[in-house]
């Protein structure tokens, strides 16, 4: 089975910005499937009839909340990463880092991609491809760099090992299963990659 195209993009108004605002806030805190369009076009000052001459459908305010916060986790990351030491396995420790301080201001309630995907498990919903595609991502970024720390190794296995840790650290994180489960995480991860 194919997957889905990346959904498209709208271009924001003002109007538009405040009902996606309002709609990432209510999404996040109370789930996709439980925020109505009457209740964010009145957290956001909009009309119903605004909200949709804008977006279309709910599901569009659903593509632009969850590729927004993909895009703003991205360019967060990116930053983390550039300050890292020089070596692969100190990017790697920068993601962990990255993730910690992200879930600390961002993430009371988990990993946005991991709660969307407990909504929206039909792959033809026009957000299906960015949640799967932003684990893809990251898939790719800790294979990347498990292949530059450890060349000899068989780095798609490291790879998938660092995702498996990361994606189980911000799943305990967003059930607050144990404190600080992104650190534990984080030296699971140097452990991991500590010269043999």
């Amino acid at each position: 089975m194919s997957s889905p195209a990346t959904p498209q993009r709208i271009a924001l108004t003002p109007g538009a910005r405040r009902a996606l605002d309002a709609a990432s806030r209510l999404f996040y805190e109370r789930g996709i499937h439980a925020v109505g369009v009457d209740l964010i076009a009145a957290e956001a000052g909009v009309t119903k009839k605004t909200l949709y001459d804008r977006f279309g459908s709910k599901e569009q305010l659903v593509v632009e909340y969850l590729a927004a916060r993909d895009e703003r986790w991205r360019a967060f990351l990116a930053e983390r990463m550039g300050t890292a030491g020089p070596t692969a396995a100190e990017r790697v420790v920068a993601v962990f880092d990255a993730s910690r301080e992200w879930a600390g201001e961002n993430s009371g309630r988990g990993c946005s991609m991991v709660n969307a995907h407990a909504e929206i498990s039909d792959p033809n919903h026009p957000a299906y491809a960015i949640i799967t595609g932003q684990k893809a991502w990251m898939l790719s970024l800790f294979t990347t760099l498990a292949r530059e720390a450890r060349p000899a190794a068989d780095y798609e296995a490291l790879g998938r090992t660092l995702m498996l840790i990361h994606e189980g650290a911000l799943v305990a994180h967003g059930l607050n299963v144990f404190p600080d489960a992104l650190g534990a995480a984080r030296e699971q991860a140097r452990s991991l990659l500590a010269p043999p």
